[in-house]
């Protein structure tokens, strides 16, 4: 029997069970949603789905309507080769390279797709930040974020009659049959009470537990109250199926918009309420060191950082993304001393640091798209590239926290999204997808627990297929 063939006897024609319920309308679960929607109009079946959403309608989808949606692709939307192995590297070998190979395969499909559905992307040759991907220093965004991939998801979704979209609808327990096999989930809805949902498959793709201060203090630690959520979405993230991890950004502390990240912390020093430094700034790039040196603010520096850098910098880097995705101007003087007030520190001290970072830097050239070597020696700690002098007014600084982005870790699953027991089997009829799992993830030394590495749109029509499916279908998409 094909394996559409298994599709179509498969659909139930019962009133009261979903052929398919997911769990989330994140990126993952949208297009899980969609591409179900899809092939069941394409073999002229209505299998009808329940996509289970625990936000509001206006504050849904995690973080994934919030986020600038940055994708390592070239300029043929192919994906970064060398991904793979900066997951080997983080994670100290541990990371699945079939999966990491998998993937690299399979998300030019899922550029396709979005592109096939109403996303522009827009391509982007940065001239200025060195990236550490395989991309000839060029990356992707969709014109309007990820609140732009949602919009244009959800219109298709939309247009068909057997999907049933339940808001503030929150799932807690999975329904399985006395033999192990996944039948539904059991939510409570926004009246407080319970009710189950029953479908042939589920699809978890619910995110992590970014909005659970119980979890985060159990499996994070201690002072995790202080982290605040980087987008309204994500406290509807409580942990359903997730238990491991954390990443954090940061972000201006003026800012009145979500996902006001600050991202050139190598382009300058970053220092805390005492006008102290406790980074290297430049021990990589920049998209391999910006969740670390948010961690350390949250973890050791009160959740109190500032950004400091002078007009050589910024009449480079401005207009731009690299400063410009919060709201509000950099403070800015003629002297350190006046941005120093302007930043609530102590202008004395923060020219005496300002004044050894620039003593302590070597002679060689500056040079923003290598790993430069131009560093300072003496210094705790010392900057160990683009250590350029901190010496042309006007002075600019941003005053900066750390806020909650993403948990990573989750549920073990195969190439095909479905979920593992403890004994490698798959669980029959449950699969997870998005933030829910991922890459095994190592790089965090101070986490009590180890953490994945994980991406953001995952699953297509082939996941659809295989969902009804006897047979393994080795294929999967994933974009990051």
């Amino acid at each position: 029997m094909s394996v559409v063939s298994q599709v179509v006897s498969s659909l139930t024609g019962s009133h009261h069970e979903y052929d398919l319920v997911v769990v989330g309308s994140g990126f993952a679960g949208s297009m899980t949603t969609l591409n179900f929607l899809e092939e069941c109009k394409k073999i002229g079946k209505r299998g009808k789905v329940a996509l289970i959403e625990a936000g509001k309608e206006g504050e849904r989808c995690g973080a994934s309507r919030w986020t600038m949606a940055y994708l390592r692709l070239d300029k043929d939307n192919k994906f970064d080769t060398d991904w793979k192995h900066e997951m080997k590297r983080v994670s100290e070998g541990l990371a699945d390279q079939e999966y990491c190979a998998k993937m690299e395969q399979e998300v030019p499909i899922t550029a396709q797709y979005l592109l096939d559905h109403g996303v522009k992307l827009n391509h982007h040759d940065e001239k200025n930040v060195l990236l550490e991907f395989n991309t000839s220093q060029h990356f992707v965004f969709p014109e309007g974020g990820g609140h732009a991939i949602i919009n244009a998801l959800f219109d298709h979704i939309r247009k068909f009659d057997n999907v049933t979209i339940m808001w503030q609808t929150q799932a807690e327990q999975l329904l399985t049959h006395d033999d192990g096999r996944v039948c539904g989930v059991r939510v409570r809805k926004a009246d407080g009470h319970m009710t189950k949902v029953h479908g042939k498959k589920v699809m978890l793709a619910c995110g992590g537990f970014e909005g659970n201060r119980e979890m985060l203090g159990k499996y994070v630690g201690p002072r995790t109250e202080h982290l605040e959520l980087i987008a309204p979405g994500l406290k509807y993230n409580t942990g359903f199926g997730l238990k491991m991890g954390l990443e954090c950004e940061l972000v201006d502390t003026r800012a009145k918009k979500p996902d006001a990240v600050i991202w050139g912390h190598n382009y300058g020093i970053v220092v805390n309420e005492h006008c102290k430094r406790f980074y290297d700034e430049g021990k990589r790039h920049l998209f391999a060191t910006f969740e670390m040196i948010a961690l350390e603010t949250w973890r050791d520096q009160n959740q109190k950082s500032y950004f400091v850098t002078d007009s050589a910098i910024m009449d480079r880097f401005r207009p731009g993304w690299v400063y410009d995705t919060t709201d509000q101007e950099p403070e800015k003087s003629d002297t350190i001393e006046g941005l120093a007030e302007k930043l609530g520190l102590d202008p004395k001290e923060l020219k005496k640091t300002v004044d050894e970072f620039n003593a302590a830097i070597n002679d060689k050239d500056f040079n923003l798209l290598a790993l430069d070597g131009k560093r300072t020696h003496g210094l705790s700690p010392d900057k160990t590239n683009w250590a350029n002098p901190i010496n042309k007014p006007p002075y600019y600084g941003y005053p900066m926290k750390a806020q909650l982005t993403f948990t990573y870790g989750g549920l073990k699953c195969d190439l095909d999204s479905r979920v593992l027991a403890t004994t490698g089997v798959p669980i029959p009829g449950l699969y997870c997808a998005g933030e829910l799992s991922g890459l095994f993830y190592n790089e965090c030394k101070f986490i009590p627990v180890p953490s994945s590495q994980t991406s953001v749109c995952r699953s297509t029509r082939i996941n659809t297929l295989h969902m009804f499916s006897e047979k393994p279908i080795r294929r999967f998409t994933e974009a990051e």
